[in-house]
């Protein structure tokens, strides 16, 4: 089933964000992989939830639906229950870890399968790959990178209004929402390199470096 929902899935990808496209579907796909070696997981569901969980990011971003998460969950649904036949179980545990992997909902992860697809996709914002990740859909936003001007305790948005400051208002963050061990080894490990980056960022912005 494994290969069948990745063919599946990769019909749902095009000319997404360089952000949220297919790549970064296959390194979520490669670091689930990499912390599933420390524990005991369906990987089935595992990773068909790592192909799916972000098919629906594209018509999000296009404004054609509100929550990506939410219309992933279903449309997986459909996915494995007609079109591949899975147990009614299989399409339960998928649908939650989906559901469960956004940042921003409430949905809190229940299963071991959902903690690691909601650490494997927070990795991803994190290290050089997040740093990229973050800049590439920051210029699609039209945000700009820095402003001397609007310090993080004067800028009173939830994600920061500048790349600089969406690093420390929401990047930096991330090993605290890790679920598992294995995860939050990696995320200190990536945040560290955040942590270097940002410093040196900030000096060349002031002209020191």
């Amino acid at each position: 089933m494994r290969d069948a929902v990745r063919r599946r899935a990769r019909e749902y990808f095009d000319s997404e964000s360089p952000a949220h496209d297919w790549h970064h579907v296959e390194r979520v796909g490669e670091l689930a992989e990499t912390l599933a070696e420390a524990y005991e997981v369906d990987e089935d569901v595992l990773f068909a939830a790592v192909w799916l969980h972000d098919i629906g990011r594209a018509r999000e971003d296009r404004g054609e639906i509100e929550d990506h998460a939410e219309w992933g969950a279903s449309e997986a649904g459909d996915i494995l229950a007609d079109g591949l036949g899975a147990r009614a179980e299989t399409v339960r545990a998928v649908q939650h870890c989906i559901r469960a992997h956004r940042y921003s909902n409430d949905v809190e992860p229940e299963s071991r399968e959902a903690e690691l697809l909601s650490d494997a996709d927070n990795l991803d914002a994190l290290g050089a790959v997040g740093i990229a990740r973050c800049f590439a859909y920051g210029g699609e936003l039209g945000q700009v990178l820095y402003d001397s001007d609007l310090s993080l305790e004067d800028d009173d948005t939830a994600a920061g209004a500048t790349q600089f400051n969406h690093f420390h208002k929401k990047i930096l963050s991330l090993p605290d929402r890790m679920y598992t061990e294995a995860g939050r080894e990696l995320a200190a490990e990536r945040r560290e390199f955040v942590v270097e980056f940002l410093d040196r960022f900030e000096r060349e912005v002031a002209g020191e470096v």
